[in-house]
Order: structure tokens, then sequence, then C-alpha cells
């Protein structure tokens, strides 16, 4: 179905896979990290209007990005375990809503940090804040079903119809500060024609991003692993590996 990547939907030959790239991924996004910290705290001159205060994007861009784009692998995740009854997909899927809601906390608290100042308020309901906070009641939404259903297999299912019904929060989240009236700042990075941000203040957020999603892909690989190892605990290779018979 998924051409050379078949192989890899096996359970033991994924959490093989897991086992070996999370060490080289954690310490590329710690390298990233220092990077782009360095980056964006040192390097990068201040905002001739938010001074320093600026620099807290180089946190909150990057936390919001990955709650969207973890959310959306959680739903896909789901997806291909409920349609395609791919095992590892539910793993997955699991792994993904701690992270996603960190991420999606991560993303508002730093924002309320940033909007106490530079608005004179911590909270607005405004569209693009709203959203967000939906976002994080939809990642606690799928951890609570998971929780309160004991049977994997029901809980998979419930919880990918839960995130895939959540998807439209999605684009609404992106278009927010387009579509309604906001106090929340347009798109400087994504837009059509260039960024509104110098390059010596991209680069660093650039960097940063690519930091937050390789880690988010290192821990990914950490949670998966003990997902799968609860999911297929009565097989015969999770039992090998306990012996430690398994090459794990």
């Amino acid at each position: 179905m998924f051409g050379p990547l078949d192989k890899y939907a096996a359970p033991e030959r994924f959490y093989l896979l897991c086992k070996s790239m999370g060490p080289w991924l954690s310490a590329i996004s710690l390298l990233l990290f220092l990077v782009g910290l360095y980056g964006g705290l040192v390097y990068a001159p201040s905002d001739y209007q938010q001074g320093d205060s600026f620099r807290i994007i180089y946190v909150h861009v990057p936390s919001a990005w990955m709650s969207m784009f973890v959310y959306v692998v959680m739903a896909v995740s789901g997806a291909m375990g409920l349609i395609w009854k791919v095992k590892i997909s539910d793993a997955i899927a699991r792994s993904c809503a701690p992270l996603g809601a960190a991420f999606t906390f991560l993303a508002l608290a730093t924002g309320s940090i940033w909007g106490k100042p530079m608005w004179g308020t911590w909270w607005v309901w405004d569209a693009r804040l709203t959203s967000e906070l939906i976002l994080l009641f939809l990642y606690f939404g799928y951890m609570a079903l998971q929780a309160a259903i004991e049977d994997r297999r029901m809980a998979a299912r419930a919880g990918a119809i839960l995130a895939l019904a959540g998807l439209i929060n999605i684009p609404i989240i992106h278009y927010s500060v387009e579509w309604w009236s906001t106090l929340h700042q347009g798109p400087t990075v994504s837009k059509m024609d260039a960024p509104s941000i110098h390059t010596s203040m991209l680069i660093p957020l650039l960097i940063m991003f690519l930091a937050f999603k390789l880690y988010f892909f290192a821990v990914l690989c950490m949670r998966a692993r003990c997902e799968i190892i609860e999911q297929e605990k009565n097989s015969r290779w999770v039992k090998q590996l306990a012996r430690g018979g398994v090459d794990s």
C-alpha cells in the first residue's frame, strides 16, 4: 500500500526503526536548539517596535506550528488505523496526543506572556486564540477517550473519529487572522510574496522550527516504542524481547 515503507508497518520493524532513529533525532534536535536559540537571543537584532520582547517568537511560533502539525499527524494516523487497520497507526496516534497538547499549551502560555506587555492583557477571546484553545481541548478529549475505554481497539476507533472531526479546526486556526478581525499578528513567514521579517530574524526562527520538529519525532519514537510494547505484549517477539532474545 505504501511501497517501500510497507515493511515498517509491522510493529516489530517499526519498534526497531524507532530505537535506531531516536538517538540521532535527539542529538540533531539538541544541536539545532542550541544554534537556533543563540541566533534568536543573541544574533538577531532587536525589533524596532517591540524591542527584545519579540524574541519570544522563537518559542511561541514553532510551538504554534507544531500544535497543528502534530494534530494532523495524529488524525492521519488514526484514519490509517481506522480504514486500513495498520497496527502501528494507533500507537503513533496515541503517542502524538500528549506531545501535541504540550506544544499547544506552550503556544498559548508564551502568547499570553507576550500579549500582556503588547496588548495590556493576558488573554483576549479573538479567533486565533480561541481556536487554539479549542485545539488544546481536542487533545485533552482524545487522551480522555483513550483513558476511559479499556479496549484499545475501541479506544483507537473512538479517538480516530474525534481526531478526524477536529481537523476542521486546523484551517480555522491557520486562516483566522485573515477571515476575522483579530488582535493577533497576521502571517509574516508564510506569505505568498515574501516574508515580512528580516533574514537575520527569519533564519533562527526556521532553525527553531526544524529543532522543534525533530524533537517531536525523537520523543515520538520513544513514546511509540512504549505503546507498541503495550499493544503487542502477548506477541512472540515482545516475549523474546523481554527475555533478551531480540536485538532491541
